[in-house]
């Protein structure tokens, strides 16, 4: 006796194989090369990047996936194509990094599905070995939980396999989303019923994607220094660093305003260049911010926040400028910062006379180091709490940053301090340092001509040519611009606020009809005149006289 088939009432389930028959020569149900394959993946690797931002805005202190990935490939690049990216792309670098992470791992994705429509197990490997690579680069960060960081990445790594072999398994076995005409081995049904489960996934991650955007809100550190006032500085350091200084040549005061597109002589926060290696800022709570003062020293000390604001606070102008500048550029800027000298806060930790580099590290293990001498030459140096009058923003260093005059950043202003280190000079180098930057930074004397812009057309006859100049700690003594070949004529030069911070500069030369090239160069408070260059920004700043291009109707 044998088995009968279970008794049912549908006809079309009566019929139906247990599996697909094997595909024909003039069968459209879809094949490896019809490309459906590869979208499961590159949908599989959506949703596990979704699932990282999702943990990400749950929990600020474990980086995304993304995110991660990119600041291993910053530290792991040389330090040729660091610099050339950034002298090429500026503050775009970032975004593009991120995008080129996200197409690879979308374009992976799809790779992995087509090796593995017939083997789940080449899926479920190759999403491991993302999750493995997305773990370690997380766990990088000083700032990110070990156990949390794991956890998060293989669950992302996970949710991507799977939604990979699921919808693999849709281009494999017949649909119940079909009209009851369909055959259930019509491939065109399953063909659709793959698109739809497709986008019905990829419309899910892409909504969960925006909800974890506004799930995310602002973090403790945004809202701390939201709700943050900081003390008032001395009357006597607050005049010295005014926006507005007053005398200077012929009573001059700054030259806002005088001449439409120059420089203000303080740059707004919101202009305030910003280059350094963090995908994302970094936030740093406050409440939870320690200063560590370590190394060679008679006793380490800590400082909280509330420390360091119950202490005397200074304002002070100081021009900072990134060593990847170049010639006319704009990674330079001048601000009032308000904070207390480094001098103040290394006096109770007792500095060892043998120590001869000061090394700030950031919450993210960023450093930077610069001669212990240098505190001691009259230049301010100053753990940064504020800029230009308020809390520094997160993308400048809150709740504390180093500001060390004269200096380019790469070597002195380190954002998101959170310990300064006394060592030997030879015992340590700096992030930069190893990736072909010069060990020693001093800020080199430059000019720039902000307007008219190159390439202008202006009338004949007298224009308006202006700019700015800086060379600290030296100061400017003098700007001469030049039109053509023809003599150097001396152009104005508006106060300063000491000779840490840049001029304004203004001038009305006259220009006959045509095209003309005017350069600009200065005079530092030695008496030394500009170099005329051109020397690239690698590895110690670039030096040249900046010059435009302008056409006289």
């Amino acid at each position: 006796m044998t088995d009968a088939p279970p008794h049912t009432s549908d006809p079309v389930a009566a019929t139906a194989p247990e599996s697909p028959p094997e595909a024909t020569a003039g069968d459209p149900r879809p094949h490896p090369s019809s490309g459906l394959d590869a979208l499961a993946g590159v949908v599989g690797a959506a949703c596990a990047l979704v699932t990282g931002e999702l943990v990400h805005a749950v929990r600020d202190d474990i980086p995304s996936l993304v995110i991660a990935v990119a600041e291993a490939i910053v530290d792991h690049t040389p330090g040729d194509i660091v610099a050339t990216s950034i002298e090429t792309l500026g503050t775009r670098q970032k975004g593009l990094l991120v995008t080129g992470i996200v197409v690879v791992a979308l374009a992976i994705g799809g790779l992995l599905a087509r090796r593995g429509r017939r083997s789940p197990r080449t899926v479920l490997a190759g999403f491991v070995a993302f999750g493995l690579l997305g773990a370690w680069a997380a766990v990088r960060n000083p700032l990110s939980p070990t156990v949390g960081s794991w956890v998060s990445a293989l669950a992302a790594a996970g949710v991507g396999a799977g939604v990979t072999v699921g919808l693999l398994a849709r281009l494999e076995r017949p649909t119940r989303l079909r009209t009851v005409t369909e055959s259930p081995t019509d491939p065109r049904a399953t063909r659709r019923a793959f698109l739809v489960w497709s986008g019905a996934v990829g419309a899910a991650a892409v909504t969960v994607w925006g909800a974890a955007r506004r799930l995310a809100g602002p973090s403790a550190a945004e809202t701390a220094r939201a709700g943050l006032t900081l003390p008032a500085a001395p009357a006597d350091t607050a005049a010295g660093a005014a926006a507005v200084p007053a005398g200077g040549p012929e009573g001059a005061a700054v030259f806002d305003g005088t001449l439409p597109g120059l420089s203000s002589f303080v740059t707004p926060n919101d202009d305030f260049y910003r280059i350094d290696t963090a995908l994302v800022v970094p936030q740093v709570d406050p409440a939870d911010w320690r200063l560590r003062i370590t190394g060679m020293v008679d006793k380490e000390v800590t400082y909280t926040f509330d420390d360091i604001l119950a202490m005397d606070l200074e304002d002070h102008t100081v021009t900072l400028s990134c060593v990847s500048n170049e010639v006319g550029g704009p990674l330079v800027g001048n601000a009032v910062w308000t904070g207390v000298p480094l001098l103040d806060l290394l006096g109770p930790a007792g500095v060892d006379p043998a120590a001869t580099q000061v090394v700030g590290r950031s919450v993210d293990d960023w450093t930077a180091g610069f001669p212990t001498e240098l505190l001691g030459d009259g230049r301010h140096a100053l753990l940064a709490v504020g800029m230009n009058g308020e809390p520094l923003p997160l993308a400048h260093g809150f709740p504390a940053r180093l500001v060390v005059a004269g200096l380019y950043g790469y070597v002195s202003a380190v954002k998101w301090v959170t310990e300064i280190h006394l060592t030997t000079w030879d015992a340590f180098d700096g992030y930069w340092i190893p990736r072909g930057w010069a060990k020693e930074g001093p800020m080199k004397t430059m000019s720039r001509i902000d307007v008219p812009r190159s390439g202008a057309r202006v009338g004949a006859g007298p224009i308006g040519v202006g700019g700015v100049a800086w060379a600290p700690t030296r100061g400017i003594s003098a700007v001469e611009i030049r039109i053509d070949d023809g003599p150097w004529t001396p152009a104005e030069i508006a106060a300063a606020a000491s000779d840490e911070t840049w001029v304004q500069w203004k001038a009305f030369p006259s220009v006959a009809p045509g095209d003309h090239l005017v350069w600009v160069r200065a005079v530092d408070g030695t008496g030394a005149v500009q170099p005329e260059g051109p020397v690239p920004p690698r590895p110690d700043g670039a030096e040249g006289w900046h010059h435009i291009r302008l056409t006289a109707t």
